[in-house]
Order: C-alpha cells, then structure tokens, then sequence
C-alpha cells in the first residue's frame, strides 16, 4: 500500500524532480526500513508506478526537503528511479514541520518513539507558530483551548495520552528501543521518563541483570524513590527481581542449597550474580552446539 498524501490544491501541479535533489526533512522522526512494508511497497511502485506525488519544498542550493514521501523515495531509489513525481509547496519552517507529521501519522505501523518525537516537533512548531516559548512542556491556551486538546482531536488520542508522549520523547535511546520492540510496556516507560539520564542507564543494567522489565506498580515505585534521592542500582534490581503478581511457577532456591556450590562469604546478590553469568554461558554453549548442528 502506498502512503496518501494531503492533496492537491487548485493551483498546484504535479512535476518530477530528480532524485538526488531530494532532502530528507530535517530532524525528521519517523523511521525508514527495509522490511516487510517496505518490500510491499516496492512491489506497489514496480507494479503501478508512485501512485502518490511526493509533497516537498523548497530550500536553497535548488533541492528540496521532503514533507511527506521519505518511504516512497527510499522505494523509488532502490528500483532504480531516476526521477519522481512531486508537488512542491512554499512553506515555512513551523507549516513544513506541522504538515510533515501530520502527513506521517496516517500509517499503518507508527512506533511509540515515532509518536513521541512527532508530537515533540509538532508541539513545539505550534508553540513557536504562535509566539510562545518552545522551553517546558507546559500547555497553552491557543484560541480559548490548550494545544494538546487540539492535538489529540487531529491524532485521534486523549489530550492525556499526547501528555504522555510528550514525556516519552525524554527517555534516553536505549529505554525508548526496548519500547519499540515491546520489551517494556508503555505505561511503566512513561513513568520511567521521570528518572534521571544515569538513573534510567541504571535501569537499563538492573533489566539485564534480572532479565525482567518493571511492571506500572514498580516504575511508579521507583519514580517516587528518585523524588526522595533514594534510587540506584542496587534498589532497581531488588524490585525488579521481586515476584510479579501472576508468576505463579517462579523457580526459587534458599540459601542453604546454594551455599553447597559457592564460598561461604559469598551474599545472596553475589551468588544470584554468578549463577546469572553461569545461564548465560550455558545459553551461549547450547546456540553454538544448535548452530552446529544446523
């Protein structure tokens, strides 16, 4: 399926550009792949050609920066296109930004750190549209309403849950990676953009540590001890080895049956340390001997 575009108005036509002319926009949050969708959208393109006009401006050395499109130039580029049909638009930095998000938010896979950082540059191309500060996330009122009510109409969202995009756009990389493949879920990486940068850094070790990620009621919990200057590492990977409701067929030893295997200095953190090492070579052993077999 190929991307729609915002349609053409009465005295706009539809032109080729040569592709090395095209500018991918700038900051532009929304990610390009060669995946499954794009594979079918290459199919589309060779099958039926750009359905679509690529929307782009201009900008100076005569290139153009790309609205809405990256995908289909990305596709055309790859099938050997030398030029593509565009609809050029005069539009200023806070219209360009505005647009191209909104031009973007019709697809069909959107990630959550695509969201995020959509709603970040669309909020604050608004703010700076209108006069306002782009510093803080404090809303506005802009014509009797607050920008993120707006928002939330034209994304199809709460303006709550714009808020909580917002606030996804402040995790660091790695956090924000982990949501996208869904190995921590929304809520509790909401609460977890509360954390300081070395704080959520110390979340990212104690997650590997337990192989577990933090259910809401421990991102909350540790959202309330970075409030009171309580959180570090060691506290994260005590809640996150505690016994998530539901997990009824934990594996559990006492430490009696382990100190059999280990020095008798060795605390219980240090032996759940060194059995963790233990499982992950075993695991790394067993993939070499599957791999071998194969």
């Amino acid at each position: 399926m190929q991307e729609k575009n915002s349609g053409i108005g009465e005295k706009e036509r539809i032109v080729e550009i040569e592709v090395e002319r095209l500018r991918e926009f700038r900051g532009h949050p929304f990610k390009v792949k060669p995946d499954d969708q794009m594979n079918m959208l290459m199919e589309s393109i060779k099958k039926y050609g750009i359905l679509n006009p690529l929307i782009v401006r201009p900008i100076p050395d005569g290139a153009y920066e790309i609205i809405s499109g990256n995908r289909r130039r990305y596709a055309a580029q790859k099938l050997g296109y030398r030029k593509v049909p565009v609809i050029i638009r005069v539009l200023k930095d806070e219209e360009a930004v505005i647009s191209m998000v909104d031009s973007n938010m019709h697809r069909e896979v959107i990630f959550p750190s695509e969201k995020a950082f959509a709603c970040k540059m669309k909020y604050d191309a608004i703010k700076r549209k209108n006069g306002f500060s782009s510093n803080g996330q404090d809303d506005y009122q802009y014509k009797g309403r607050k920008s993120i009510e707006i928002m939330g109409e034209e994304m199809g969202e709460s303006p709550k849950q714009v808020q909580r995009y917002l606030r996804i756009a402040d995790l660091v990389p790695e956090i924000l990676e982990m949501l996208d493949d869904g190995k921590i879920g929304f809520t509790p990486a909401y609460e977890a953009s509360f954390l300081t940068e070395e704080e959520q850094k110390n979340l990212i070790q104690a997650m590997a540590y337990t192989q577990s990620s933090p259910s809401l009621s421990q991102a909350q919990r540790m959202k309330k001890l970075s409030r009171d200057g309580e959180l570090d590492l060691q506290e994260m990977k005590k809640i996150l080895g505690e016994v998530k409701k539901g997990e009824i067929n934990r594996v559990t030893f006492k430490n009696e049956q382990l100190h059999r295997f280990f020095p008798k200095e060795y605390s219980a953190e240090r032996m759940k340390e060194r059995i963790l090492d233990i499982l992950k070579l075993w695991q790394a052993q067993q993939l070499g001997n599957t791999q071998s077999e194969n």
